[in-house]
C-alpha cells in the first residue's frame, strides 16, 4: 500500500473535501453548518482522498470544540485513524448517522468503518444519542399549566440547580464531568455552554410550583446551527411527577414565540424518560449521533 499523505485544507483547495462519497448523509445534515476551510483535513493515497474530517467551533472560537464530520473509505480505517491522531486538536468526535443505520447493511458497514478508525486512533465511545427536530407542522405541545416560569438574572441560582440536577443524572457528558471534577465541574460546564450560545442570557428560565418550590430549569437557546432545546432539568426531589414534559413544552413554546421555524433537541439513547418526553411533545427523531472522546484526556 502506498504512503499516506495528510493535508490541512485552505480556501484554495477546499474542494478536495467533497471528493469522497457521502453514504451517511452528512452533507444534508450539515447544510446549515459553517466549517472553516483550514479546520478541514484529508488523507490522500495516490492522490485520492480516502478519509476526511471537519473540525468545528463557533464563530468566536479560536480552536475547534469538536469534530462533527468524519468519513473513511472502505478498508481505510488506518488512514482515518492517522487523520485523527495527527491533528493538532484532540477534541470530542461526533459521528452523525441516519436513524435507520442499524437496520441497513450498507449504512451499518459505513458507520462501523468510522467507529473502527476512531478506536484505532485512541478514541473511546462516550455515548449514543437521539437527535430531534420539531417543526410547526408537528403542532405545539400542550402546556399542562402546573408550573410558573420566570427569568432569573442570578447565575448562582442556575449553578445550584444544575448541581442538584446532576447529583442524580443519566446524561453521559455530565457523568464524565462529575467523575473528573465533581458536581461543580458538571454545573460549570453547562453554564459555560449556555454562555457560549449566541442566544440572550435573558432567555434562561426557572420553573416553580404555585407554592414557589423550585422544580427545575429550562434553557431555550440558539446554537450556531439554529434554535434548540439547550437544557431541560428537574431537581431530584421533584421527579416522578412528569415535570420534564412541562419544561420541554414551555421551552418549545418560548422558541416558537421567538419565531423559530424549527427547533433541535437531543438526548442520550439510555435516557428513556427524556426520550419519551420528546416523543410526547411532538419531536421526531431525525438522526442519531455517536460521540467518542480521546482516551485518557480530561474534558476541557
Amino acid at each position: 500500500m502506498t504512503d499516506l499523505v495528510i493535508r490541512a485544507l485552505s480556501a484554495r483547495d477546499a474542494h478536495l473535501f467533497d471528493a469522497l462519497p457521502d453514504p451517511l448523509g452528512a452533507r444534508e445534515a450539515h447544510r446549515r453548518t459553517r466549517f472553516r476551510p483550514d479546520w478541514k483535513r484529508v488523507a490522500l493515497r495516490d492522490g485520492e482522498v480516502v478519509a476526511r474530517g471537519a473540525w468545528w467551533g463557533g464563530p468566536g472560537d479560536s480552536e475547534p470544540v469538536n469534530i462533527n464530520w468524519f468519513d473513511v473509505a472502505e478498508g481505510e480505517e488506518d488512514a482515518g485513524a492517522e487523520l485523527l491522531r495527527s491533528a493538532p486538536w484532540q477534541v470530542e468526535l461526533e459521528i452523525n448517522l441516519p436513524g435507520d443505520w442499524r437496520e441497513t447493511t450498507d449504512l451499518r458497514a459505513a458507520a462501523e468503518t468510522r467507529f473502527a478508525a476512531a478506536r484505532t486512533a485512541g478514541y473511546e465511545l462516550l455515548v449514543e444519542r437521539f437527535l430531534y427536530r420539531w417543526t410547526p407542522e408537528q403542532g405545539l405541545p400542550e402546556r399542562p399549566g402546573r408550573l410558573r416560569f420566570s427569568a432569573e438574572p442570578d447565575d448562582a441560582v442556575f449553578f445550584d440547580a444544575l448541581r442538584r440536577i446532576h447529583s442524580a443524572t443519566l446524561d453521559a457528558h455530565a457523568l464524565r464531568a462529575i467523575e473528573e471534577g465533581g458536581l461543580d465541574r458538571a454545573a460549570q460546564e453547562e453554564l459555560d455552554f449556555f454562555r457560549w450560545c449566541p442566544s440572550p442570557r435573558e432567555w434562561w428560565q426557572v420553573a416553580r410550583t404555585p407554592e414557589d418550590d423550585l422544580v427545575g430549569i429550562h434553557i431555550p437557546a440558539h446554537n450556531p446551527s439554529g434554535p434548540t432545546v439547550g437544557f431541560i432539568g428537574v431537581v431530584p426531589e421533584q421527579r416522578g411527577r412528569g415535570y420534564a414534559y412541562d419544561l420541554l413544552a414551555e421551552c418549545t413554546h418560548f422558541l416558537a414565540e421567538q419565531g423559530a421555524e424549527f427547533i433541535g433537541g437531543a438526548t442520550d439513547r439510555g435516557n428513556f424518560p427524556m426520550a419519551a418526553n420528546f416523543a410526547k411533545a411532538g419531536f421526531p427523531v431525525i438522526r442519531e449521533r455517536v460521540n467518542f472522546h480521546p482516551a485518557g484526556q480530561a474534558a476541557q
